[in-house]
């Protein structure tokens, strides 16, 4: 198939891009590089199936794709609080433009949405029919909301136009290829581990989270795109719950690092719990993640390392 990626050049983006080469589709990679790097799919731009293109969502563009994977947009507090309206731009005008693309070549379309969308919940573990706790004016809002509209979006283009879509709700997700300066737990904590220096925990470390490592994601967005009679929205996450402190710790042991964890003040609006309920995705894709976090850790330590050394 001829399959677009867009946001394809970042984190999740290039991991996604790399499976669909390797399985003979012929890929179009659309980015801005705001966030997206050239170094993550440098070892694609040699394959004929792939084509690398530099373009911003909110604006329309024209192509004929049988596919379309939606996931651009700054995924990170330090990112996409750094232009909040460009952040919410992004999901909603772009996710107009990637549906009006669908809608006229009859292309399926696949929604990143995220956990952000449960807020700070009030049930635990998050099912997907639970509508979530979301402050619609505070510093996350422009993510948070930005990405509940997008599914918004999604559904009415579906029910009006008919168009085939799916909604993907990815929760917190590790792994090769993240940003030095994400400004995410497991990059931040790698990375000052790495350095020797004291690892930033926000609160007193007791909010959790669940991480699942990203071949495991990309393999669980790829079953959601490929499976039919389902719309979405689905879970695709990694159950194990972990607290932030003992995160820390693991990240600690695992570098051998001399780290010191201190503490900050708590961010406006941070999720105090997170992890998925994966029921539907078991049961409807046969899907659960494979890598344990310990495996995943170290393959992300290995690639901080070498990435580090580099600029050292």
């Amino acid at each position: 198939m001829r399959v677009l990626v867009t946001g394809g050049a970042g984190f999740i983006g290039s991991h996604l891009c790399e499976r669909l080469v390797r399985e003979g589709h012929d890929v179009l990679c659309l980015d801005n590089f705001f966030t997206g790097r050239k170094e993550n799919i440098d070892h694609l731009l040699d394959s004929h199936r792939f084509e690398l293109i530099r373009h911003d969502v909110i604006e329309p563009i024209l192509l004929e794709v049988d596919r379309i994977y939606s996931l651009a947009c700054p995924a990170s507090p330090v990112h996409y609080q750094y232009n909040p309206v460009k952040t919410i731009k992004t999901s909603v005008m772009g996710t107009i433009n990637m549906l009006g693309l669908a809608k006229r070549v009859k292309a399926r379309i696949l929604q990143a949405s995220t956990s952000e969308v449960y807020g700070d919940p009030l049930v635990h573990p998050q099912p997907e029919d639970y509508w979530g706790n979301v402050n619609p004016i505070g510093l996350r809002s422009c993510y948070d909301e930005g990405k509940r509209v997008a599914e918004t979006l999604m559904m009415d283009y579906h029910r009006q136009n008919s168009v085939d879509i799916r909604i993907i709700r990815i929760f917190n997700t590790y792994g090769p290829r993240m940003a030095l300066n994400d400004g995410r737990v497991v990059s931040n904590f790698i990375v000052q581990a790495l350095r020797n220096e004291d690892i930033t925990v926000y609160g007193d470390g007791s909010q959790t989270r669940s991480f699942c490592y990203v071949d495991d994601l990309v393999e669980g967005m790829t079953r959601l795109m490929n499976c039919d009679g389902i719309t979405g929205p689905m879970n695709v996450g990694n159950p194990a719950e972990t607290s932030i402190l003992e995160f820390a710790t693991r990240i600690i042991d695992l570098t051998g690092s001399s780290s010191k964890v201190v503490f900050k003040p708590l961010p406006a609006d941070d999720p105090k719990q997170r992890q998925p309920d994966i029921t539907l995705a078991k049961k409807t894709l046969d899907w659960q993640p494979e890598t344990d976090v310990d495996t995943g850790l170290k393959k992300t330590i290995e690639y901080f390392s070498r990435i580090l050394a580099c600029k050292a």
